[in-house]
């Protein structure tokens, strides 16, 4: 496959105050002056020969066919190819639970978790655009689960970059919590007497902020960055090329908390993978369940669950779903459903995959388990895909009772259990936060 651009592309904010800026300012920097999110001025279609060609590739090779359509000539492609093949260097297995029923597991990576895809592609990606320049690279990222974790393995020891992560007190697993506690050298855990809301509200302020600006060169691994966004469209392809049977159509069933995933695989929709649409499985905090109900978006105050990953009251990506849809509900709505399951639902579905199937599920995997349910039984003659976001050994507390059995632990978690958190406690305000940052100078 070969395929060339003339121009560089570039990249607009979703609230269309700032200039269009280039890949290093929109990654490097994050976020836009004007709070918006940071989108590419063109989405490329996939040449129409695309998946013909794909057949037999690699899930590495895949990732990065399609990575050169998206990102173009951004990336010097000896460069990119690079990239990818290191961030894409474990598998994606497609289980086929029943003909209609697929389950996409996305936790063989290092931490165990979907977001190792993000972390791994943006730490390399951020050092291959910094290569050339001499000042350190200060990294705030705000997580309800996962993101700390895989962004923790991916940066660890980078030289240039250090990493803060913010944490909700109380509302991490205890295996989650030492992933990003333990590791120390260039990574920082900061232990936030709040919910995930006010660990992204601090992060987000602090990019605002002229004085930090002025100080250090602050980015983001949260799924506000844009370049979060684009690994995370390799392993719906892989899904798609996994698929034994194409001939009913194909929904993917995501379980969604800050909407970046999905927002991912729409990007790759647009792009022309074939997916039917998309199913958004939402946990107690159902904001866009309520949107896509309603057409109307309220924030809400966030309600503490077992699926921890996905309580977020205050989505950021939804900006970027609006954006690709123009504002419009109606379009949103064709595209992807929305269901809600609460705690009971999500415990009685672990039990189900274990009894019915033979699958042990985290709960963030039993959420999409019950979107996919709900969605077929609406839909007869339809296939989902639902993913499974992170081994359950991470929730061993709300696992192992439901299935009255233990859950092994992989080697990558053993070895962290006895180790001693290391975490610093702040409170949710602003100014305490800000204070902290300017003390390390």
């Amino acid at each position: 496959m070969h395929y060339l651009w003339q121009s560089i592309m570039k990249f607009y904010s979703t609230k269309h105050e700032v200039e269009r800026v280039g890949l290093k300012k929109a990654v490097l920097e994050s976020l836009p002056a004007d709070n918006g999110l940071y989108m590419p001025e063109e989405i490329k279609q996939l040449p129409i020969d695309f998946f013909e060609k794909a057949e037999g590739l690699s899930f590495a090779e895949l990732s990065f066919q399609f990575a050169r359509v998206l990102m173009q000539d951004l990336v010097p492609e000896e460069v990119l190819r690079k990239i990818v093949h290191e961030t894409v260097n474990f598998d994606a297995p497609l289980i086929s639970l029943e003909d209609r029923l697929h389950c996409l597991e996305l936790w063989h990576g290092p931490s165990l978790a979907f977001k190792d895809f993000g972390a791994r592609f943006m730490s390399r990606l951020m050092s291959h655009l910094c290569e050339d320049d001499n000042a350190e690279l200060d990294i705030l990222v705000a997580t309800s689960g996962d993101t700390g974790g895989a962004v923790a393995l991916g940066f660890y020891d980078t030289p240039g970059i250090r990493v803060t992560i913010l944490y909700p007190s109380g509302k991490v697993s205890m295996l989650q919590e030492k992933q990003l506690t333990t590791l120390g050298k260039n990574i920082t855990a900061l232990e936030v007497d709040g919910s995930f809301d006010d660990c992204q509200r601090l992060v987000k302020t602090a990019f605002l902020d002229e004085d930090l600006s002025k100080r250090f060169r602050l980015s983001s691994a949260n799924s506000i960055n844009i370049a979060r966004l684009i690994p995370q469209c390799f392993y719906y392809l892989q899904a798609y090329m996994s698929l034994k049977n194409k001939s009913k159509p194909v929904y993917m069933c995501v379980p969604s908390g800050n909407f970046g995933n999905i927002t991912a695989g729409l990007i790759a929709k647009r792009m022309g993978l074939p997916f039917a649409g998309f199913i958004a499985s939402n946990n107690a905090n159902k904001v866009f369940y309520n949107y896509i109900e309603t057409g109307v978006y309220q924030p809400s105050k966030t309600v503490a669950t077992i699926s921890n990953a996905m309580d977020v009251g205050a989505p950021s990506n939804f900006q970027r779903i609006l954006d690709l849809y123009g504002g419009a509900h109606e379009k949103i709505a064709q595209d992807v459903s929305a269901y809600s399951f609460d705690d009971q639902q999500t415990e009685a579905a672990i039990g189900q995959l274990h009894q019915q199937y033979a699958y042990v599920a985290c709960p963030h995997t039993a959420v999409a388990y019950l979107g996919a349910q709900s969605f077929l039984q609406d839909h007869p003659d339809a296939q989902v895909v639902f993913q499974s976001t992170a081994h359950p050994s991470k929730f061993l507390d709300s696992v192992e009772p439901i299935i009255g059995t233990s859950v092994e632990l992989p080697a990558a978690l053993l070895k962290l259990k006895d180790r001693p958190k290391n975490s610093i406690p702040v409170s949710p305000d602003y100014a305490e936060f800000k204070a902290f940052l300017l003390s390390r100078g």
